[in-house]
């Protein structure tokens, strides 16, 4: 699994907007979720999902656009119609932490990742079950393994050698890679109990 986070946007929507399409297009993540505390992914999305299919981009609308397509659409116009479509199902895999509690559970599997906003509110159950704490109020991106659990969050848009995060249990080692606003690597950390396979990438190297 590759899961994709990005952090608060504090306004900055235009490199939200760039960190989702980068996490989603070039990091090739199957899920991103935002750790913001406001409405801006869902801004983000409901755009995106307009410029690709019209001024109605939700499920009800797409029985208008095919009815459209199939009473009086060329051969082309249907393959775009169904590129499109595609692409505005891709955007699911963008989501926000739920509103009510701003935090979220993720399994990789036998590890437990507490997903939140604000790690100063969780409480000793969330602590005490959790091998990775991936939180989103931070102005710097950070990834520090204190006892037996790693602390993690990508800071916020736009902050200096941060502001989006990869989580990849693909391989044989889980991974944790802290991109930047130009999606390059800054920091990648085997999230492994013994810290001897930890790496940094930083400058232009």
């Amino acid at each position: 699994m590759r899961l994709g986070l990005l952090g608060p946007a504090e306004d900055d929507l235009d490199g939200l907007a760039r960190a989702a399409e980068f996490l989603v297009n070039g990091a090739k993540v199957e899920k991103v979720i935002y750790l913001g505390n406001d409405f801006a992914l869902e801004d983000i999305v409901e755009a995106w999902a307009e410029s690709l299919v019209g001024g109605d981009p939700s499920d009800r609308g797409i029985w208008d656009r095919a009815f459209d397509v199939a009473r009086s659409g060329t051969p082309a116009e249907i393959d775009v119609f169904l590129k499109a479509e595609r692409g505005r199902l891709r955007l699911r895999a963008l989501q926000s932490l739920p509103r009510d509690t701003l935090r979220t559970v993720e399994m990789f599997g036998d590890r437990v990742a507490v997903l939140c906003h604000d790690k100063g509110l969780l409480d000793e159950e969330d602590i005490f079950s959790a091998t990775l704490l991936v939180f989103g109020k931070s102005d710097a991106p950070l990834a520090k393994k204190i006892g037996t659990r790693w602390f993690l969050t990508p800071g916020r848009i736009g902050s200096p050698g941060g502001g989006s995060l990869v989580l990849d249990d693909d391989g044989e080692e889980m991974t944790a890679t802290i991109y930047d606003a130009a999606g390059k690597a800054t920091q990648r950390e085997s999230l492994a109990t013994a810290r001897s396979a930890t790496f940094r990438v930083t400058g232009d190297t």
